[in-house]
């Protein structure tokens, strides 16, 4: 670029994010929290005009909870039991294939995800999303937001980022000088294009085609309350999936299609959009009102790379899945979560460059799983019309066939029932997938080993959570009891510090903690859990999953990953050497010997 060059930039700022979705506002907030100055650019005119992504898991709702904006989203969310299914249908009038519970809501899955989370999954469309976030970005009064400013160039050197911004309005183009820029603008991401980096893996792997549309579907719907209902409609293809998402139950509605590649597809005719949604339906008394109607690609790829110099790209500008499990919004807002922590202590002068580093290290492989999970559960949902018997090229009237008879008392009748039952149970992999949703571990970053083998699972990692403090673990939940006040052990710990819990025989931890915080300037709190001045276990959850004696401790990073672990007390003169490592400070030199101030 040639803007700015060898001239003062128009605007200095710590830290640029380039991109106002999800990913962008929960980095701008999460800067606010922290007391980070930073300006937002966004080259759309406002939030989101239409739902997009819309599932919230409970890690999203945690992060949220951090943020203080929990209370907010969940007043405005659909609740997780208005979800509890997932329907196969062959059109919502017509018979009713399988149903499984989801997001928890089974039987035998609901205890779990309770017991892992004081935050429960909801729902709550994109286009509701952005405007929460923007109001409490603007409410702190740290950062700036500039819709309609648009991101051309960036460059680079060893002591920050120059970007060249348009404002769309009056077509001005001004500089932008930065400490570090977030790429936070989406698929087809400039700022990642920028740093000369490309997605590996498939795009356009499928069309698809969403219209939000409002019809009241309650009779349909409210007696199997769900978040997906998935039809197989007589006479399409099998890889032509109807999918209906609830957004308000039950009268705001999403529907997906997937035509073939060589259909011709026309978003303005809404005529023929209405005929195809009452066709999925059913019935083709149902009013229909149209508000969108969108074509879009299906994509399954990740960028290698993060992060180059500076510069650090978040959410889709470096992991894309299809929309199976709803991984994609969860994911970028705990990218941005991971990142901005360790923003602040960089800016602060209190990491070393290699915390940056470990951005990429830790969440790069979390988006090649989400994205590998979310394509294999794309192509399990091809195995329900193939259970049922459906192929290409069959008559409406054979498929309905095929429906009728499947529960006759006959052998190919039983056969498609076993294979039917086999093909639902695979869903669980996008409609329960507790180990993928909150059970992802740092293996290497900013923590400290503590010489334990990783847990082994004895269940599929991906269908089951399992708590464990192992380092590079998020921390387990467990509800705590400070005077009458309930709250979780995410709740103690976060909000932008380290926390070390310990509990009765910790108090070596206070001095050694007190040690940590003048050798590497970075304070750590101290929470004694159980013992006095500190919440108790009233229930001894936190005592069955610490997985450290009592005089042991719990190092946990400012967004609730644990970074260090020690068995007991024993180990506590360790923690300022710890602390230095987690920071990646290459020397830290120890200042309790030059004094307080030094």
């Amino acid at each position: 670029m040639t803007s700015g060059q060898g001239t003062a930039p128009d605007i200095r700022v710590p830290v640029l994010i380039v991109g106002g979705g999800p990913a962008g506002l929960t980095a701008a907030l999460a800067l606010s929290r922290y007391g980070v100055p930073h300006l937002l650019v966004n080259r759309h005119h406002g939030t989101a005009h239409t739902p997009r992504a819309h599932l919230l898991n409970q890690r999203t709702g945690e992060i949220f909870r951090d943020l203080g904006i929990a209370d907010r989203v969940e007043a405005r969310a659909t609740p997780g039991h208005l979800m509890a299914n997932h329907v196969f249908m062959s059109t919502f009038a017509g018979p009713e294939v399988a149903r499984i519970g989801a997001y928890g809501n089974g039987p035998d899955r609901i205890g779990e995800y309770r017991a892992a989370s004081p935050s429960g999954l909801c729902n709550l469309p994109q286009h509701l999303l952005e405007p929460l976030l923007v109001e409490a970005v603007e409410e702190a009064c740290v950062g700036q937001l500039r819709f309609g400013h648009e991101f051309v160039s960036l460059e680079q050197d060893g002591h920050g980022v120059t970007s060249r911004i348009t404002d769309r309005r009056t077509g001005r183009d001004y500089t932008v000088r930065s400490d570090y820029l977030i790429g936070a603008d989406g698929a087809r991401s400039r700022v990642l294009a920028q740093l000369g980096i490309a997605l590996d893996g498939a795009t356009g792997i499928a069309r698809a085609v969403t219209t939000w549309f409002e019809a009241d579907l309650s009779r349909y719907s409210a007696h199997r309350p769900a978040l997906l209902y998935m039809g197989a409609v007589p006479g399409s293809p099998p890889a032509d999936g109807r999918v209906f998402v609830s957004l308000r139950p039950w009268t705001e509605w999403l529907h997906l299609t997937f035509p073939p590649p060589a259909a011709d597809v026309d978003v303005d005719d809404h005529e023929a959009v209405r005929a195809g949604i009452r066709e999925s339906i059913g019935d083709p008394t149902v009013d229909v009102t149209i508000k969108n109607v969108s074509a879009w690609e299906v994509n399954s790829a990740v960028a290698p790379r993060y992060a180059s110099g500076r510069v650090f790209c978040v959410g889709d500008a470096v992991h894309q899945n299809p929309p199976t499990n709803g991984l994609g919004l969860n994911s970028a807002v705990a990218d941005s979560f991971n990142l901005c922590w360790k923003l602040k202590l960089a800016l602060e002068g209190l990491a070393g460059p290699g915390l940056l580093d470990t951005y990429h290290d830790e969440r790069q492989p979390v988006g090649r799983q989400i994205v590998d999970r979310a394509f294999r559960s794309m192509v399990d949902l091809i195995g329900i019309p193939q259970a049922l018997g459906f192929t290409e090229g069959q008559s409406p009237e054979e498929q309905w066939r095929l429906l009728d008879t499947l529960h006759e008392d006959t052998e190919e009748a039983r056969r498609r029932r076993a294979a039917l039952a086999a093909a639902t149970a695979a869903i669980h992999g996008q409609a329960n997938a507790h180990g993928v949703e909150l059970g992802y571990r740092y293996r290497t970053g900013a923590l400290v080993p503590d010489g334990t083998p990783e847990p082994a699972d004895e269940r599929d990692p991906e269908l089951y959570y399992r708590a464990t403090t192992w380092p590079g673990a998020r921390l387990p939940h467990a509800w705590l009891e400070n005077g009458r006040h309930r709250c979780s052990t995410l709740d103690v710990t976060g909000r932008g510090r380290f926390t070390l819990l310990t509990g009765p025989g910790g108090e070596p931890w206070r001095d050694a903690a007190r040690d940590a915080a003048l050798d590497t300037g970075v304070e750590v709190a101290v929470l004694p859990i159980g013992a006095g001045g500190g919440p108790r276990d009233p229930y001894g959850t936190w005592a069955e999953l610490r997985e450290v004696e009592e005089s042991g401790a719990v190092l946990v990073r400012p967004d609730g990953h644990v970074a260090w672990r020690a068995r007991d007390h024993g180990h506590a003169k360790e923690l300022p050497e710890v602390m230095a490592r987690v920071l990646r400070q290459p020397d830290p030199a120890p200042r309790r010997a030059a004094g307080p101030g030094a």
